[in-house]
């Protein structure tokens, strides 16, 4: 599929309300849980998606539209959601980033961004120059990343427990193709 606002849309738009669905009201053995030293809890997660909320992509979207010469990101903390989100609930959490996210659609839709739009450039401070097309469509993919990390670290909670199913269970199996 080609890049398309309106369809990157659609998944921005359902992922805080998936998050919540799949996530509250959960105890903490599932939402503080994690696939082991250094890794991410669903917790976690929905942290760093608020950082990016409130830092990551409409900043960096202003940029590429800006009709500045000189036009680069500046770097982004993946890491400041363990500070930021400190002594919050997961409820909160998850609201805070639904408002967020919402905010920022509505920021998105105000821009009257156009296809001749989709290749307009910045430069990232690792990879180079990106487009908003590449943008935009890894905001789309990044949220589905992460939906499927916390699917994944929930799902290894029971790895063990599954038995012999671990075989038809390619969640359980990263990079293999299921059977079922």
């Amino acid at each position: 599929m080609n890049f398309d606002l309106p369809n990157a849309i659609q998944i921005l738009d359902r992922t805080p309300q998936t998050l919540k669905s799949m996530l509250t009201g959960l105890s903490d053995n599932w939402i503080r849980a994690t696939e082991g030293p250094e890794t991410w809890s669903p917790y976690d997660v929905i942290g760093h998606l608020i950082h990016g909320e409130k830092t990551d992509w409409i900043a960096r979207l202003d940029i590429i539209l800006s009709d500045k010469a000189e036009r680069k990101f500046v770097p982004f903390d993946r890491f400041a959601q363990f500070d930021e989100s400190n002594g919050k609930t997961l409820d909160q959490l998850l609201t805070d980033f639904a408002e967020l996210r919402h905010k920022n659609l509505a920021i998105l839709r105000s821009k009257n961004i156009q296809p001749s739009d989709y290749s307009r450039t910045a430069i990232h401070p690792a990879l180079g120059e990106v487009t908003l097309g590449n943008l935009i469509s890894t905001w789309v993919v990044h949220d589905l990343d992460h939906l499927y990390q916390i699917s994944r670290v929930m799902a290894l909670q029971y790895r063990e427990e599954v038995g012999p199913w671990v075989a038809y269970l390619r969640i359980l199996k990263p990079g293999q193709k299921s059977h079922s």
